[in-house]
């Protein structure tokens, strides 16, 4: 089951529901019982990185070779 964030519109509070897809975009109950209004919102996506300010490390896009062609494609082992 896919993980979604929501914002609060009123003070931004972020949280995280676990629904599916079909649920998505249902009315959030406010976890607190506040009667916020949340919107789900388009979440990011990090990789682990080196220490901080190195970026991240790039993610492969499959393939045993660094041209992504599997079993060495390319000739660069």
């Amino acid at each position: 089951m896919p993980l979604y964030e929501y914002i609060c519109e009123q003070d931004g509070e972020v949280i995280e529901l676990l629904r599916s897809a079909s649920a998505a975009d249902d009315p959030v109950p406010d976890p607190k019982g506040l009667g916020r209004a949340f919107k789900r919102r388009h979440s990011t996506f990090a990789t682990g990185g080196g220490p901080a300010g190195q970026g991240s490390k790039g993610v492969s896009l499959g393939g045993c070779c660094p041209c992504g062609k599997p079993g060495g494609g390319c000739g660069s082992r």
